[in-house]
């Protein structure tokens, strides 16, 4: 353990939080965790034509849903905020003057600009292993803007300036800003100030070998949120791209890829993003996840949606049958809602194939009759009670399964039916039947 290490996730909120930057962030959280040390989140938003209030919410809400607690940032406070970048320009000036003053920078177009040394840099990165840079040519590497001529400052800048104050030990990012990280080694220099350790992790390329961008599906942290994916799931996926634990596991639990997480163990190859992957990876933790934290889950999708459920000792019943056939909670609110209203609808082609055929009514009718007179009430005796009504009628168990579905949730697919009739309750199972039989006599 190193108490010592400092990591930090630093997004520009221009957006909604990309997949991309989701790594990022959960690889730093993993390295904090790991060590033992801080995990920053500092807010890069200098680009004022470009920021917007509804992308910083964005970043917080998906760090949260997704588990990353930060230990130092917005909300949270810290020994070296603030932690906008927004707010740190009279910090940004006095590094501007120490670089002016030590004859680094020069005015170009009423740009400032940092007046490189000339000189081979090398990098000896976490990840990508011994790097030198050339940057001894003017025409391939131009001297770097620090300071626009409206006086905003250029990302490398303040973006050293920031991991300067805030003591990073470790930057690990994508390997797209590994251009970048000869020309901040520069301006470390220049500054008196000790580089942190670099680890640029590998990119997240889609199916075709292209860059994953923000257009591409599943790019959005948002759309795993709405649509209802298990965070932990999202977490498990996203860690398995560009690490894995060496042993062809997939489902591995938070406090074990912890545990197991650092960075010489990240791969040097790119990522392949595959959705079908994390689909399956989410059936898995829904499936296999316990009853509460389903319910907990779930619940929020289910409220927004206005289910009348009354209380939990109701509703947790409801969710223990339909858990194992869940694939995005998005779907739960549907597949209970005819459990908490009368007023259920009815599928017209499942009315067509199984209630308006001769006879079907009279069998709901029957199968009421003997329902109401039965004591036992479980999903074995509910299931007995239909098998032997059809054995003594001479009917086909089918020919009561079908329309007894129909009857009791307007659906011809859904829950165990023996299962559904159990949690229905006696009382209200009998009233559905009776009420099918006459609403299509």
């Amino acid at each position: 353990m190193n108490s010592n290490v400092r990591v930090r996730f630093a997004p520009s909120p221009t957006g909604y939080l990309h997949v991309g930057g989701a790594r990022t962030a959960l690889f730093n959280w993993l390295y904090a965790r790991h060590t033992g040390g801080t995990f920053i989140l500092r807010i890069e938003d200098t680009d004022k034509a470009r920021n917007t209030a509804e992308a910083t919410q964005a970043i917080y809400d998906g760090l949260k849903w997704l588990g990353l607690g930060w230990d130092e940032g917005p909300f949270k406070g810290g020994d070296c905020g603030p932690y906008f970048q927004s707010e740190r320009e009279e910090i940004y000036l006095r590094y501007f003057n120490q670089l002016k003053d030590a004859g680094h920078l020069y005015e170009h177009g009423g740009a400032w600009r940092f007046r490189s040394p000339r000189e081979m840099v090398a990098l000896d990165d976490l990840v990508c292993g011994h790097i030198e840079f050339d940057l001894t040519n003017p025409e391939t590497h131009p001297d770097i803007t620090i300071r626009r001529p409206d006086g905003g400052w250029i990302f490398h800048f303040v973006n050293v300036v920031d991991d300067i104050e805030m003591g990073m030990t470790h930057v690990i990012r994508g390997e797209d800003h590994l251009s970048n990280t000869p020309k901040h080694i520069e301006l470390y220099k220049a500054l008196g100030a000790k580089p942190p350790q670099f680890a640029h992790i590998p990119l997240i390329l889609n199916r075709d070998g292209s860059k994953m961008s923000k257009r591409d599906q599943g790019a959005a942290i948002g759309g795993y949120m709405e649509l209802g994916y298990a965070p932990e799931a999202v977490v498990n996926y996203l860690c398995l791209l560009g690490w894995s634990p060496k042993d062809n596991r997939e489902i591995i639990d938070i406090k074990e890829i912890i545990e197991l997480f650092d960075l010489p163990k990240i791969n040097h190859s790119n990522a392949a993003f595959d959705l079908d992957k994390c689909n399956w990876m989410n059936t898995q933790y829904l499936l296999h996840m316990s009853p509460e934290r389903f319910f907990e889950l779930s619940l929020p999708f289910i409220q927004k949606a206005g289910i009348p459920y009354g209380t939990e000792a109701a509703l947790k019943p409801v969710l223990a049958i339909i858990q194992e056939k869940t694939k995005l909670l998005s779907e739960v609110p549907d597949r209970i809602s005819f459990f908490f209203t009368e007023d259920y609808a009815f599928e017209e082609e499942a009315v067509e194939k199984a209630l308006k055929v001769p006879g079907a009514l009279e069998k709901l009718t029957i199968l009421a009759d003997r329902y109401e007179a039965s004591e036992a009430w479980t999903a074995e005796s509910v299931e007995a009670t239909l098998k032997a009504t059809a054995a003594e009628m001479g009917w086909k168990n089918k020919e009561l399964i079908h329309p007894t579905r129909i009857a009791v949730s307007g659906r011809s697919v859904g829950p165990s039916l023996y299962h559904m009739m159990e949690v229905l309750g006696k009382e209200r199972t009998v009233a559905r039947l009776r009420k099918t039989a006459e609403k299509f006599a």
